[in-house]
């Protein structure tokens, strides 16, 4: 499959590793499309280069410390992390309990990047995500057309 992620994304490399790991940890796959494949890191994207944009500088912190937080355990990133670590790490973000230096409130950036996951996975698909009413299709909403 083709990636979907379009040519402005307004993040480093590394950044978008880092974020594509994080949606599919928040969103995992299963029977169905994890978060990114079903278009969620599409959406938010789109939304960091239009109406998220006065945040951008926010995500590209949190991501970065994301990363930083993974590599002070040893690791070599966040997205090279084995599943159940990162979500342990995580879990801690969500807590607070960092270990690295984070230029921006740990627990609030995990706070934003579930909504906008969320948001992503289950926006209408003309926005970005939600890849083929993917998420509406699997709660059973009836698509028409």
């Amino acid at each position: 499959m083709d990636d979907p992620t379009p040519a402005r994304a307004p993040l480093s490399e590394r950044q978008l590793a880092t974020l594509r790991a994080l949606i599919d940890r928040l969103i995992p796959p299963d029977d169905v499309s994890g978060g990114w494949e079903a278009g969620a890191g599409e959406y938010l994207l789109r939304q960091l280069a239009g109406d998220l944009r006065p945040i951008l500088s926010v995500y590209q912190a949190g991501l970065d410390a994301l990363d930083a937080e993974a590599r002070a355990s040893g690791a070599a990133g966040f997205a090279e992390l084995p599943l159940a670590r990162q979500d342990e790490l995580l879990g801690a973000v969500e807590r607070g309990a960092v270990v690295a230096e984070w230029p921006i409130d740990p627990a609030a950036f995990f706070s934003a990047a579930v909504a906008h996951a969320a948001e992503g996975f289950y926006a209408d698909p003309a926005n970005g995500g939600n890849r083929g009413a993917l998420a509406w299709r699997m709660v059973g909403f009836e698509v028409r057309g």
